[in-house]
């Protein structure tokens, strides 16, 4: 049996267990997907404790996604966002991906969201690297907005510094009306919204040019997303994006094409949608 898995701190109520497992079940695979919850300053012995166990691949999460880079071969993509989410075991030294970057695009280009033009994103922590590379890449121009200004133009100046098509420049949140005006994408890379009926954006700041992507998905309909869909927006939960990274990562450990329908509706079938 091959065993694959996730490290992270919590873990509990991971949806991706669930996800990967249905995907197992609908291609035939004797193959099975555990947590990890490690302490939070132990996610490289986590890494290493994995392999010697004999686990084929993981997928990592908060907060280990920058400490675990000490642990692998970073590929291209993830030493540019400086973080990794899912790892090869089976590979000396182990390979880390970031799969958060084309989750994001796939979860988009799936609503029919054209990457062109300008983009906003909230948030400069790990996810919000990764949207801000992701959309960059693409030829986009992005802003990033954070609370603490100077992480965000950090971030900028890592977007625009890099071999990629678009740019970046850092901005606050107090700005964001502004840059949203001619804002063709828009993604939420924050917590706010979580468990909670806040949004990271003013309602009044949304219009009917925009897509709206939040990378919150408990609850699945967000507040941003409702004032968005409010405002005429696309909106793309965050399932989508969970949806699209764990493709990714089940596509790179078993060399099989993901079944994505039997997958998306393991996710879906284990939310609450009211």
């Amino acid at each position: 049996m091959d065993v694959y898995g996730l490290i992270g701190n919590p873990v509990k109520h991971s949806l991706s267990p669930p996800m990967h497992e249905a995907a197992y079940d609908e291609l035939g695979l004797d193959a099975r997907y555990v947590t990890f919850e490690p302490q939070p300053d132990e996610g490289v012995q986590a890494i290493e404790s994995a392999a010697t166990l004999g686990v084929r691949g993981v997928n990592v999460t908060v907060p280990f996604k920058q400490d675990v880079l000490a642990a692998v071969e970073p590929t291209a993509v993830a030493r540019r966002i400086g973080a990794v989410n899912t790892v090869d075991l089976s590979s000396d030294p182990p390979q880390g991906h970031n799969t958060d970057a084309p989750g994001l695009r796939r979860a988009l280009e799936h609503h029919g969201v054209a990457l062109t033009g300008r983009a906003v994103v909230v948030g400069a922590g790990g996810a919000g690297r990764a949207a801000a590379f992701a959309l960059a890449d693409e030829g986009m121009t992005v802003d990033v907005a954070n609370r603490t200004v100077e992480r965000a133009t950090s971030l900028a100046k890592d977007v625009t510094e890099s071999d990629t098509p678009g740019s970046a420049t850092g901005a606050s949140l107090d700005s964001l009306s502004t840059v949203l005006a001619d804002a063709d994408v828009l993604v939420n890379a924050t917590t706010v919204g979580m468990d909670e009926d806040r949004s990271p954006v003013p309602a009044n700041a949304l219009h009917d040019g925009l897509a709206v992507l939040d990378a919150v998905y408990s609850p699945v309909s967000t507040r941003l997303l409702r004032d968005a869909d409010s405002a005429g927006a696309t909106t793309v939960d965050g399932l989508w994006m969970l949806l699209y990274q764990g493709v990714e990562a089940f596509e790179f450990w078993t060399g099989q094409d993901a079944p994505l329908e039997t997958m998306n509706s393991a996710l879906r079938a284990r939310v609450d949608f009211s």
